[in-house]
C-alpha cells in the first residue's frame, strides 16, 4: 500500500486521531439477581433503572431521578436525555422502546385482531401515540363496517396551544379508506384533559362533515398529562 494512497492516508488519520477518542465499553449483561428476582416476581419486582438496565440502557437511580423519573425519561426522550450523561445509543434504545409498545398496541387494534370493542384498549394506544408532543397533533383512526381498524393517521399538525383541522381532508381520507366509522383523537401539550370549545366545534363539524358520506364518527380523544378525555364518556358526541 502506497504510503500516499488514499486508504493510507484515512488509515493515519484514524491513528492521530485515536487517542482522542472516548471508548464506551459494551453494556454488560444483566446480573443474575437481577434475573433472579424478575423470575419470582415479575418486571414489578424491580425499580425502574434496573428494568432500563435489562434493556441495555445503563442508568443509575441518581441519574434517572436527574432525567424527571421514568415517565420524564419517555415522555420527551429528546430534551430530558440530553439534560443527562447518557449517550446517544441510549436515547436510541428508549425511542425504539416506545416506538416498540406503540405497534405492539397498533397489532391488537388491527383488523386481523377482530372488532374494536374496548375503550379502554382504544384509549390507551392513542395515549402512547400522542403522548409527548411539544406541539399539538391531531389524528384519526379509521374503521370498517364491523369496527375492525383500517389505519391510524397523525393528519394535521399545530402549535402549543391549537391547530387547524380540516373536515375536506378528513372525508377524503376516510373514503380513500373505504371507512364506515372513525375516531378522532388530538393531544394538549398543556396537559389538561378537559375538551375546550374549539374541541368542541372542530367535533361538530367533523360529525356533520362524515354523516353526509354516511361516515359515523364514534369519539374524539383529548390526550392530556396523564388523562385522556372522551367526548363519547362525557356526551359531547
Amino acid at each position: 500500500m502506497s504510503p500516499k494512497s488514499p486508504l493510507a492516508i484515512a488509515v493515519r488519520s484514524e491513528e492521530a486521531a485515536a487517542p482522542y477518542a472516548v471508548a464506551r465499553p459494551a453494556s454488560p449483561p444483566p446480573p443474575a439477581p437481577l434475573l433472579a428476582r424478575m423470575g419470582r416476581g415479575g418486571p414489578a419486582a424491580l425499580d425502574d433503572h434496573e428494568l432500563l438496565g435489562l434493556l441495555g440502557i445503563a442508568v443509575d437511580a441518581a441519574t434517572l431521578a436527574a432525567a424527571g423519573g421514568l415517565r420524564g425519561l419517555l415522555d420527551d426522550p429528546d430534551d430530558r436525555l440530553c439534560a443527562v450523561p447518557l449517550p446517544a445509543d441510549d436515547r436510541a434504545r428508549v425511542h425504539a422502546v416506545l416506538d416498540v409498545h406503540a405497534r405492539w398496541m397498533e397489532a391488537r387494534l388491527h383488523r386481523d385482531g377482530g372488532p374494536l370493542t374496548s375503550p379502554a384498549h382504544t384509549r390507551r394506544y392513542i395515549e402512547a401515540r400522542l403522548r409527548g408532543y411539544r406541539n399539538e397533533v391531531f389524528a384519526m383512526l379509521y374503521l370498517d363496517c364491523r369496527h375492525r381498524v383500517i389505519a391510524f393517521e397523525e393528519t394535521f399538525f399545530g402549535t402549543v396551544d391549537g391547530t387547524s383541522v380540516h373536515p375536506r381532508v378528513v372525508v377524503r381520507r376516510a373514503l380513500m379508506h373505504n371507512a364506515s366509522a372513525c375516531i378522532a383523537a388530538h393531544c394538549h401539550p398543556s396537559g389538561v384533559s378537559l375538551p375546550s370549545a374549539a374541541d368542541r366545534a372542530i367535533t361538530d363539524r367533523l360529525r356533520d362533515a362524515l354523516v353526509l358520506v354516511d361516515v359515523r364518527l364514534i369519539d374524539h380523544f383529548v390526550v392530556g398529562d396523564g388523562e385522556v378525555a372522551s367526548f363519547a364518556e362525557l356526551g359531547l358526541l
